[in-house]
């Protein structure tokens, strides 16, 4: 499988990314397990955790995805080296069970997120150590329009830098990326890195999709000039786009019915009515939808890596199926018309 390099780090990713956000809450463990023993044999040296999984996020369950990934790896501790791991620290929010409350980013609370997440993986390093999400205010999901009177007293940007080079200098982490970051967000960090001859940050964790294509703005621009490439997260739509609620239908099974509300911005009625075209367009050319979706995601120049995930090995097969769809201009420009005539911008 082909592998880009993460900026001017050493990491080299599989642009097929494991996402791990369901072990722990609709997978066992053994299911976690079965996942990362079929990546690393389909060439995915890749995998994507945080300390907040699974989703949505609960006391009860912070932290057992983590831990999930560690017991495999506590058997099979050879195959570390094999394996580009990126985890996060979560960042403000409504989680107050994550150390007491002191969800800050911080020189504080940077190491002891770290050393909390190194016991549940059970390593000695984290390759990737990502910020969830921003330390400042900006608009949340489901949301794009920036409201100034939402300001919060945050961590200062350097302080944040500090605390990330602090953790390479020590050995547990090797590079640090953002996640749910803004062009404003990106530019920054480059800058207060720069500035104060300290690493940058090396990639950016959004969502990005057919229904979901903000990044394709000032963030793309950001991520180009600034070598930071994008992670992509939920390409499918958190199912949407495999088709399998077209129609109005709704499997039980389904993350998006079985976890109500969470995801509900991708059952918003234009996402509905977008993703209803974009399967006519999938079939005028002969592919399956998410074939469309996930090539389209993969095609992107500032992608490095797209991160799919699934509650069973055989859909984790079938999405890599469709990963390698190369699309032609005649399906470009048939999505670009679907993307003009019906934008999402809401669909974060």
């Amino acid at each position: 499988m082909k592998k880009n390099r993460l900026s001017t780090s050493s990491l080299e990713v599989s642009e097929f990314c494991l996402g791990t956000m369901t072990w722990g809450e609709q997978n066992s463990e053994a299911e976690g397990h079965a996942q990362i023993e079929w990546a690393l044999a389909n060439g995915v040296n890749f995998i994507d955790t945080a300390e907040m999984y699974p989703v949505p996020p609960k006391r009860e369950t912070q932290g057992r995805t983590e831990t999930i990934f560690g017991t495999w790896l506590g058997k099979n501790p050879a195959e570390r080296e094999r394996i580009v791991l990126a985890t996060k620290i979560a960042g403000p929010g409504r989680r107050d069970w994550i150390r007491n409350g002191e969800t800050h980013v911080s020189k504080k609370t940077i190491p002891w997120a770290i050393d909390d997440s190194l016991k549940r993986l059970q390593t000695h390093y984290i390759d990737l150590y990502q910020i969830h999400w921003p330390e400042r205010y900006v608009p949340g999901f489901g949301t794009w329009a920036y409201d100034p009177s939402k300001e919060r007293e945050a961590t200062t940007i350097l302080e944040q830098v500090e605390g990330m080079a602090a953790a390479i200098k020590s050995g547990k982490i090797r590079a640090y990326g953002l996640s749910n970051e803004t062009a404003y967000g990106l530019c920054e960090f480059a800058r207060v890195a720069k500035e104060n001859n300290l690493p940058a940050p090396v990639s950016v964790q959004n969502g990005y999709s057919l229904l979901a294509r903000l990044f394709d703005g000032d963030p793309a621009e950001a991520s180009r000039r600034l070598d930071i490439p994008l992670l992509a997260y939920s390409p499918l739509g958190m199912g949407q786009l495999t088709g399998k609620y077209l129609g109005g239908v709704l499997p039980p099974e389904a993350r998006m019915v079985k976890l109500k509300p969470f995801g509900e911005r991708y059952m918003r009625p234009r996402a509905v009515v977008a993703v209803a075209e974009y399967a006519k367009i999938a079939q005028k050319h002969g592919l399956t939808l998410a074939g469309m979706a996930l090539g389209f995601v993969r095609s992107r120049f500032f992608t490095a890596s797209t991160i799919v995930g699934g509650t069973s090995v055989a859909q984790l097969e079938e999405s890599l199926r469709n990963f390698t769809f190369t699309l032609g201009p005649e399906v470009l420009a048939d999505i670009e018309s679907v993307n003009q005539a019906i934008p999402s911008p809401s669909a974060q």
